[in-house]
C-alpha cells in the first residue's frame, strides 16, 4: 500500500521537552546535523515545501517542531529535533541540544521511531556517534536516512550506502529531497513502525 499524505499542519514548537504538547498520535523524530538536509527531508515527505522551514543557515531550528499528518492509512505526529554539530551557533545554544533531545527520547511514551540523517559524503562525527549511541542505550527503535545522495554519482551509491550501514551499525535508506528518491520506502517504514500499516501489507 503506498502512503499518501491527506493533510499535515503544524502543532507547535518546544523549546523544552516539558513545554510539548500532552503526547496522543505515534511519534517519529527526525534528528541530523544542522546542514544534513532534514527539514528538506521532511518537507519532501509531506509534500508541502512551505510548512516545514528551510533556512539557508544551518542551525536555525532551536526547538522540537511537532507536525500532524493524517495519511490514507492513518494518523501521525512528525517531530523536527533541533540540528546539531553547527559551529556558529551559539555555544548556550548548542549546550541545549543534549539534553533537550535526551528527555524527549527518554521520557515520550508516543515515539515509535527515530530516523537519524547523515550525509553518506561525510564520515560520522563524534556528535553522530553519540547521537547513535543515545538511541541504543535508551533502546529506542531506528533507522538510518542516507540524505543528498543525488550528490553522489550513481557508480559510487550502493558503496556509499553500505559503508554508512557498517559505519552506524543500522539500516540506511538512500533518500534524495531534490529527486524524491527514497520518499515511498520511508513512507513505508514509518508506516510499519507506527503500526498505521499491517504487518501483511505488502510495500
Amino acid at each position: 500500500m503506498r502512503i499518501t499524505v491527506l493533510e499535515s499542519d503544524f502543532i507547535a514548537g518546544a523549546p523544552t521537552a516539558k513545554a510539548l504538547p500532552a503526547p496522543s498520535l505515534p511519534e517519529v523524530a527526525f534528528a541530523g546535523r544542522s546542514n544534513v538536509g532534514k527539514s528538506s527531508l521532511i518537507a519532501t515527505l509531506l509534500g508541502r515545501k512551505k510548512l516545514v522551514r528551510v533556512s539557508r543557515t544551518p542551525g536555525r531550528t532551536q526547538a522540537i517542531n511537532l507536525f500532524s499528518v493524517r495519511t490514507n492509512e492513518g494518523p501521525l505526529v512528525l517531530a523536527d529535533l533541533p540540528g546539531y554539530g553547527y559551529a556558529e551557533a551559539p555555544l548556550s545554544e548548542r549546550r541545549k541540544w543534549g539534553p533537550l533531545v535526551m528527555s524527549y527520547f527518554a521520557e515520550r511514551p508516543t515515539l515509535f521511531l527515530v530516523v537519524a540523517i547523515f550525509d553518506p559524503r561525510r564520515e560520522l562525527g563524534d556528535e553522530d556517534l553519540m547521537l547513535l549511541q543515545m538511541l541504543e542505550e535508551l533502546q529506542r527503535p531506528a533507522i538510518v536516512v542516507a540524505t543528498k545522495i543525488d550528490k553522489i554519482v550513481k557508480a559510487r551509491r550502493k558503496l556509499a550506502v553500505a559503508e554508512l550501514n557498517q559505519a552506524s551499525g543500522l539500516r540506511a535508506l538512500p533518500f534524495s529531497a531534490k529527486t524524491g528518491e527514497g520518499v515511498d520506502l520511508l513512507w513505508q517504514v514509518i508506516a510499519r513502525s507506527c503500526g498505521i500499516v499491517g504487518s501483511d501489507e505488502t510495500s
